[in-house]
């Protein structure tokens, strides 16, 4: 198991090369990139900056003519980007300097993975600040909201799904099958506002809070009141994630136990007189719980990052994956391929744990053997 882990460890690096160097080079070619928003911005005051930079002149006609000539220069040099028509070159060339697009796309590109290679994301284009310091500062609420979320749901899932599955068509199936599909109908955001309506002050109640992950006052609390006060927040958020997120594994958990009752080995060992939660959790369980733990990795993934967009937006928490969209409407480079970093290497790192987590349910797994 040793070895098959270190070559898992080992491949992050190639795999994490090729995700970052697809995404960069397609990133080059989308219209829009910093240069671009920074030029929008100051398209409206084109003439007062071709004014500034071709100077007062020691009369009319050369002001005039010095002002022609910098439109012309523009007009020639910066034709490249859409907007740029009126500006002065030295302020693109600036601009240019500025977001580091001055230099061709090749030593950018060898810049980054270098950088990327010792954890320096360098810093945004538009907070000025590390986008290090950004991203450890938005992590405890996509953290709080993942992890919360992708706890509850597994726990809530599983033994739901194992029920379901005993009594297959039964009284409780059916009524509990007919709750997960409304539930599973009604989007999150949906079912969000939903919760702020009834619960933080809407129309009806006034029960919990709807902005930020904790008070602003926190720090003052005693630890009991800090956790209370934690979990007062994350209520409504995180009961609108699990709320549509339980169904797909649910029901997954379900037909995965429904096919391996079916099977051969287990009606054997209930020929031999072992009881129905024996045959059940003794051997089902592990071969079951398979299929369900492949989709751990990419469903943590999921919650975390896109799941949690529309939640962050509507109960005012700043978290990763309001950071991620913010970033690509701005086109703010550092950010975006610091969130693609980060989200990648965490995936891969996701895909190890469950691997882990097959042998330890099913010890029979050999990944020694296994080719990578």
């Amino acid at each position: 198991m040793f070895t098959y882990i270190l070559r898992r460890l080992i491949l992050i690096i190639p795999t994490l090369l090729g995700i970052m160097t697809i995404n960069f080079f397609v990133i080059q070619i989308v219209p829009g990139g910093p240069v671009e928003q920074m030029i929008a911005q100051l398209s409206g005051d084109a003439v007062e900056a071709t004014a500034r930079f071709a100077g007062s002149g020691t009369g009319e006609t050369m002001g005039e003519n010095r002002n022609k000539q910098a439109f012309d220069a523009s007009s020639n040099l910066n034709s490249k980007y859409r907007g740029a028509r009126g500006l002065p070159p030295n302020l693109i060339t600036e601009i240019e300097k500025m977001y580091g697009m001055d230099k061709p796309i090749h030593i950018r590109f060898l810049k980054m993975i270098g950088d990327y290679a010792t954890f320096n994301f360098g810093n945004s284009f538009f907070q000025d600040r590390s986008v290090m310091d950004i991203v450890i500062d938005k992590m405890p609420v996509s953290i709080s909201l993942g992890l919360w979320t992708t706890l509850l749901v597994y726990t809530i899932s599983i033994p739901l799904g194992i029920a379901k599955a005993v009594g297959d068509g039964g009284r409780f199936d059916v009524i509990s099958s007919s709750i997960i599909t409304i539930g599973y109908a009604i989007p999150s955001f949906l079912f969000a506002l939903l919760l702020i309506i009834v619960f933080a002050g809407g129309r009806y109640f006034t029960w919990f809070p709807i902005r930020g992950l904790v008070s602003e006052n926190w720090d003052q609390f005693g630890l009991l009141h800090k956790i209370s006060d934690y979990l007062w927040h994350m209520t409504l958020p995180i009961v609108a994630m699990v709320i549509s997120g339980f169904a797909t594994l649910t029901y997954l958990t379900k037909n995965s136990f429904i096919d391996q009752i079916g099977m051969q080995y287990v009606i054997t060992a209930k020929a031999k007189g072992l009881t129905e939660k024996r045959v059940l959790y003794g051997h089902v369980f592990r071969n079951a719980m398979l299929i369900v733990i492949a989709g751990f990795p990419s469903a943590f993934i999921s919650i975390l990052f896109t799941g949690s967009l529309f939640i962050e937006v509507l109960f005012s928490l700043d978290g990763l994956g309001l950071l991620g969209y913010e970033a690509a409407i701005n086109r703010d480079y550092p950010i975006m391929f610091a969130s693609l970093y980060f989200f990648s290497l965490l995936g891969l790192i996701m895909g190890i744990i469950g691997d882990i987590t097959y042998a330890l349910v099913d010890p029979r797994i050999d990944f020694e053997t296994r080719e990578v």
